[in-house]
């Protein structure tokens, strides 16, 4: 009984220091939602092989708090469950990433809307790829990029750059540990 009693406390002993070990190290930490994220990832367009659109590696590392938000629920989706060191590859559609294309989000706006006080129109204002904000009726704010502009009207797209896009990630998981908050 002695031994078994002893053997029980060391186990228990034993359990209590590696459990401390690795989480100190965040050895044993699973994404999953509230924990801090580190990643590196690549960001192409289309696949794998396509344009290249952000990398990280070379970097500060990615860190957000997973299952809050932060990121594309798509994206997040695809990391539950990992841990550090895992490597991941993915591609998201348009749908799982910022959307298809809206064609009734590209509008023409009166050139006139562009105006100063005095009806004079800034031509730099209006030129073709610059992002321009603009507020609706609802005082809604709205971003968008400038596609075309003529004598009477300036088109807008306020789609997402990204929309209709798929996104394709490839990175790796580089930390992993609880959200402790603010002191």
């Amino acid at each position: 009984m002695f031994w078994s009693v002893l053997l029980l406390h060391i186990y228990k002993f034993s359990f209590v220091i590696l459990s401390s070990y690795f989480k100190e190290r965040n050895i044993m930490a699973i994404i999953d939602k509230n924990m801090v994220v580190s990643l590196h990832y690549i960001l192409r367009e289309d696949g794998q092989d396509g344009e290249l659109i952000e990398d990280t590696f070379g970097e500060a590392p990615v860190t957000f708090t997973f299952g809050v938000g932060q990121m594309l629920p798509g994206f997040e989706a695809n990391l539950k469950g990992k841990s550090v060191g895992d490597k991941f590859a993915f591609l998201l559609a348009p749908g799982e990433a910022y959307g298809e294309t809206k064609h009734d989000s590209v509008v023409d706006i009166p050139l006139a809307n562009f105006a100063d006080a005095d009806g004079n129109v800034d031509k730099n204002a209006v030129a073709i790829g610059k992002q321009i904000r603009m507020k609706n009726q609802n005082g809604e704010s709205f971003s968008g990029f400038i596609k075309e502009a003529n004598d009477s009207t300036v088109k807008v797209d306020f789609n997402h750059p990204m929309a209709g896009i798929s996104l394709h990630f490839s990175g790796e998981i580089i930390e992993v540990k609880e959200d402790v908050g603010i002191a």
